[in-house]
């Protein structure tokens, strides 16, 4: 309540009322106070409550001071009420009818309801801050002060929008600025990975056996020290077969120690990690990837016909994969989508991706039900033994 001070029933210049309600209590966090019963009138940048039986008592309460507001539950037998958080009363503030208080807050009881209506009103009169933008008024002594351009009505209010706007466009070139020195120092990393590589393929200079492992665990860690592009190798198709010898060499490897088989999003993940700057289209990799059987290479793209895609060895084949499920399947008696991704540490998407060819190949048969889709061994093809 220290934060109110007393009014004398005028309006500041450029203040005009938005709502106005009667039968308001106040109180001083959630104590109660003699101002009960009074009109509680919304401005464009105050709250004023007056007595509404002599009228003579006024105080207003600047919107400014407002942090924010809240409605408080009804409780049982209780008059609605909205709390009102407030800033620390300033130190210049006119005086009222309060010096000092120990809450932050203060809580508005409407006896005669109407409090949806006002936390709507103030709630609109809070975002808008029109308090922001009033015309100081002149000054006694006839002296007439300019009002700061920054808060002169619209013209003020689109040069300030100017500012901001010029001020974001400095830091966006600036972060620009630095973005540009970090692909740099990056470009000449890889110059300098490339210069490494070069060297330890040819062994030139004194580099025993120690350092040469040592070098390329480094560069391993770098990821793709000479990464194919459309700068040194064109575009078209010479472009993509060298990509797709380059996502072999890299990927065999890994798509190995994976079981067999990859998909296509992680392939574009792990692919462009590795290329570091030189980032990979994902249109680019698909064409790279059609040109593994062409080239003999020993991957393959392959898309199972829930349009999943994947790459897998060629060594394993199909047959392979579905044979390796179906023995796990009937090791575990039956399988979920999730049971086999964990045990064969694959993507969910891909684990349903091979549970479904196994079906379509005679291996499995599903099981759709609330609790989701579970595969079981087909033993009309491999009835069990007796």
């Amino acid at each position: 309540m220290d934060r109110f001070e007393w009014g004398n029933g005028s309006m500041l210049q450029g203040e005009t009322q938005v709502k106005q309600q009667h039968g308001v209590r106040l109180h001083d966090g959630t104590n109660k106070t003699a101002f009960d019963r009074g009109i509680l009138t919304l401005t464009t940048h105050r709250v004023i409550w007056t007595d509404s039986i002599q009228q003579t008592t006024l105080i207003n309460l600047s919107l400014a001071l407002v942090v924010y507001i809240e409605e408080v539950p009804d409780g049982k037998g209780k008059s609605p009420r909205i709390a009102i958080h407030l800033h620390p009363s300033p130190s210049n503030k006119p005086p009222g009818p309060v010096m000092m208080s120990g809450h932050s807050f203060i809580q508005l009881t409407f006896k005669e309801s109407g409090e949806t209506e006002f936390f709507r009103c103030l709630t609109e009169e809070l975002s808008k801050r029109r308090w922001e933008y009033m015309t100081p008024a002149p000054r006694p002594g006839g002296k007439h002060h300019q009002p700061k351009a920054i808060h002169a009505g619209i013209v003020g209010i689109e040069r300030n929008l100017e500012k901001k706007w010029k001020d974001t466009d400095q830091t966006i070139s600036k972060a620009f600025e630095d973005l540009n020195k970090l692909m740099e120092k990056a470009k000449e990393m890889v110059d300098l990975s490339r210069t490494i590589a070069n060297k330890i393929k040819d062994k030139q200079g004194s580099i025993t056996e120690d350092e040469t492992v040592q070098f390329k665990s480094y560069l391993l860690s770098l990821g793709i020290a000479n990464p194919v592009t459309r700068e040194t190798h064109g575009s078209g198709t010479k472009y993509h077969e060298e990509l797709a010898k380059q996502l072999a060499d890299v990927l065999t490897t890994q798509i190995e120690e994976s079981g067999g088989m990859m998909s296509l999003s992680d392939v574009y993940c792990r692919i462009n990690r590795a290329r570091g700057m030189e980032l990979l289209s994902p249109d680019d990799l698909v064409d790279a990837c059609r040109q593994f059987e062409r080239l003999r290479l020993p991957l393959r793209l392959r898309e199972f016909s829930s349009g999943v895609m994947v790459i897998e060895l060629v060594s394993k084949g199909e047959e392979a994969v579905i044979r390796q499920t179906a023995e796990l399947m009937t090791q575990k008696g039956s399988l979920t989508p999730d049971e086999l991704s964990q045990s064969a540490g694959v993507s969910i998407l891909l684990a349903k991706g091979r549970l479904l060819a196994a079906e379509e190949a005679g291996q499995a048969c599903r099981d759709e039900s609330v609790e989701g889709i579970r595969f079981f061994p087909n033993l009309f093809l491999n009835p069990p033994a007796r």
